[in-house]
Parts: structure tokens; sequence; C-alpha cells
């Protein structure tokens, strides 16, 4: 297809790239509460159903029909193994302040269950599962010829960052986290990159037309070459949110997933995403939906990315996508990591994830799709992550009849 940026003049392309989208020229006010990444366990139960009467948001809106998730004539209720102990699904999940568990099989609902007051229409923040969703719009983006490819050089889209640590940087470098730019994603270190960014990009005032994140990132320093080493940058997801956000020439990332994704394929409730301050989607971050709504996410994902017969990802792009990125060189055991997708180091399967316990776990070949909604009390731990192990490692052996 015909690039949409091939066919504007020069001076075109130079007034839409350097300008603010006229839907985020409104400022926003100064956050009232304490950031995101450090409300308390009362506040996460409270506001992760609603993070829209916290910060500004853009929705997702369905369509004019739902795409029906029938309930399997056997269902499962495993029990869940874990320290030398098993615990029913529902005291699993009260235990470890999960709200949604989800399981598709081929299709249909096996397990369906709900915690922490939560209801079935009630969305759910994940955090960094919107990274996944920032990478299908990316690929629809490439299939609609608004971005000519993920070759393409950062500075296309965002020229503010020529002569920067990005500048010579690709979009697929960005996607990957292999950037070769310093950064520190310490979810509880109030000086990490990952926290100054948000408190200099989501709190507070700023001048119309100002754009923080771009203010921020101009300033990193690279420490490798592209290609060379893998850190993990929620940053980089923003750059790339916005980078789509110029592509899309006015149209905002919410808009694009609705036209995209939550109409066409019969979501049953509007999604929400958080804005910066500038207000533009997070690429990388705090899109909330129903539990029942990210699986079919997953089923989207089975059928290849295709919705009632019209491929909506260009061929090759999911499997590139949620193909392994790191350098072989950088690699850490267990580590894996594709276009904003965690692919299995065991082919298995892919996953979105987001800290506090947020997880669509894909298996393509099994027609499987496991979704987790949390309120840990930790960012990221290693048992908490164990825990989350044990319960879809169970879930998955009950779904294939193991």
């Amino acid at each position: 297809m015909i690039s949409h940026v091939a066919r504007l003049s020069a001076a075109a392309i130079s007034a839409l790239l350097l300008a603010t989208p006229a839907f985020a020229q409104k400022p926003v006010g100064k956050d009232p509460v304490p950031s995101i990444l450090t409300w308390t366990p009362a506040q996460q139960v409270e506001r992760y159903p609603a993070i829209e009467k916290t910060y500004q948001v853009g929705t997702i809106a369905k369509g004019a029909t739902v795409r029906e998730l029938p309930v399997a004539a056997a269902l499962i209720n495993p029990k869940i193994p874990y320290s030398g102990r098993t615990y029913a699904i529902d005291a699993f999940m009260k235990d470890n302040r999960i709200s949604g568990v989800l399981v598709l099989k081929d299709g249909e609902i096996v397990l369906e269950k709900y915690a922490l007051g939560r209801k079935p229409d009630d969305r759910w923040t994940t955090f960094s599962v919107a990274k996944s969703l920032t990478s299908i719009l990316i690929g629809a983006a490439i299939k609609d010829g608004w971005i000519g490819s993920v070759y393409d050089p950062v500075t296309k889209y965002l020229p503010e960052l020529n002569g920067t640590a990005y500048d010579g940087v690709s979009l697929h470098r960005l996607m990957s986290m292999t950037t070769g730019v310093k950064w520190n994603e310490d979810y509880a270190n109030p000086k990490s990159d990952v926290a100054m960014a948000s408190t200099a990009n989501f709190r507070g005032g700023h001048p119309v037309g100002d754009n923080p994140l771009l203010n921020y990132m101009k300033k990193l320093t690279r420490e490798a070459a592209p290609g060379a080493k893998w850190v993990y940058k929620t940053g980089e997801t923003d750059l790339a949110g916005l980078a789509l956000t110029r592509a899309l020439a006015g149209k905002s990332m919410s808009q694009y997933a609705s036209e995209k994704l939550w109409g066409p394929f019969g979501m049953e409730q509007d999604a929400i995403w958080m804005l910066d301050k500038a207000g533009i989607e997070r690429g990388g971050c705090c899109m909330s939906a129903t539990l029942r709504d990210y699986g079919r996410i997953g089923l989207f994902l089975l059928d290849d990315g295709e919705i009632d017969g019209k491929q909506v990802l260009p061929p090759g792009y999911l499997e590139a996508a949620t193909t392994n990125r790191i350098p072989e060189a950088a690699q850490k055991p267990g580590e894996s990591y594709g276009y904003f997708w965690w692919p299995r180091t065991d082919g298995a399967g892919y996953a979105a994830r987001g800290i506090f316990g947020q997880g669509i776990e894909i298996y393509p070949e099994e027609n499987l799709i496991i979704v987790v909604n949390s309120a840990m009390l930790k960012a990221t731990d290693r048992v908490q992550s164990q825990k989350l192990q044990a319960l879809t490692q169970t879930l998955r052996a009950a779904a294939n009849g193991d």
C-alpha cells in the first residue's frame, strides 16, 4: 500500500511532525493523589477499576455488536499447588490479591473468576499490557500505510530527537528495547528514570504544546550501540506511542484502537487509556478493559490478526513481533522479548505482561488464552512471579486436560 505520509508535501510533513495534535492541546491539572506506582493496597483496589477518576484518559469505543464468548459445557476448577500446599482457586486469588482470572479454550470460557469486589463489567488497569496493544496498533499502521516499516528511523516521526541518543535508531530497536540508550526501570526508586519520567510527564501543569516526555528522553545518553544490549524501558514504549500518534496525522491511539480492533472485533465494553500531560495516550502503560475483553484481544491474535476475513496486521508481523529480539550475547537465561511482547523461551506461546500481577498468556498451538488481573503488593517480586507461574501452569494443564 502507498504510504499516506508519502502523499504529503515536505512542508506538510514538517508541520505535521512538529505540531501537537489538536486533540492533545488541552493541559492537564495537577494530579491530586500519589503516582499510580505508589498507591496503597486500598487505593489499588479502589482505583485500578476507575483510573478515569484520577487521570485524564482516552476512550477506546466499542462497536455496535458484541462477539459472544460461549461458556464451555465442561468447566475447570483446579487446585493450585504452591510451596507444599494446594489451594482452591478462590482462596489463591484472595490470598494473592488477584481480581480476575479468565481461561479461554477453543474460544470458550472454561474458567472465569472475580475477587476483590470486582464485577464482570468492571475494567482493570493492566500497566504494561498496554505495550502489547501499542505493538498491535503499530502493525496495523504499517498495514494501513501510516508507518513505512519497523525499520524506519525514529526521527522520521519524532524529529525533535535528531542529535540525541536516539538519532540513527530505528523503530524496531525502540520496540525491542535494544536502542543502547541508558535507562533505569526500578519502580521502587524515586530517582529512577521510570519514576522521574513519570513524575515529569504525568503530574502537575505544563505549557500548552510542550511535551515533557520528549524533553526527558532527549536528555538520555547512550551506553551501547543499537542492537548490542537489551534493557527494559517503559519510556521507549511511550516514545513509540508518540511516534505512532504523529504518523496517524491527528487521530489518537484510542480512536485508532477502536477503529481497527475494539469496534470490529466486538468488544463488550469501552476501554480507556491513560493520557500523558500533553494529552497523548501512554504507549507504555495503563490501558483498562474488562477481563473478557482482554480475552478477546487474545482471540484476535489467535486469528492471526484477522477480523471477519480482513487482515488487520501485515503478513508476518505477528510472528516477527512475538519472536525474541534480545541479542544472543546479551541474553540472560529465561529472557526473551519481541516487539513489546514476551515470547516464551520454549516456543509454546507469548504474553503481554504488566506490573502488580497483570498478564495475557497466549498459546497458539493449544488454542488457549489465560488472563490474570491483580493488585499485588509489589510492582515486581520473585515470590509473586513464582505464584503467578504456579497459577498459570496449573490452569494451562487443566484446560488442556493434562
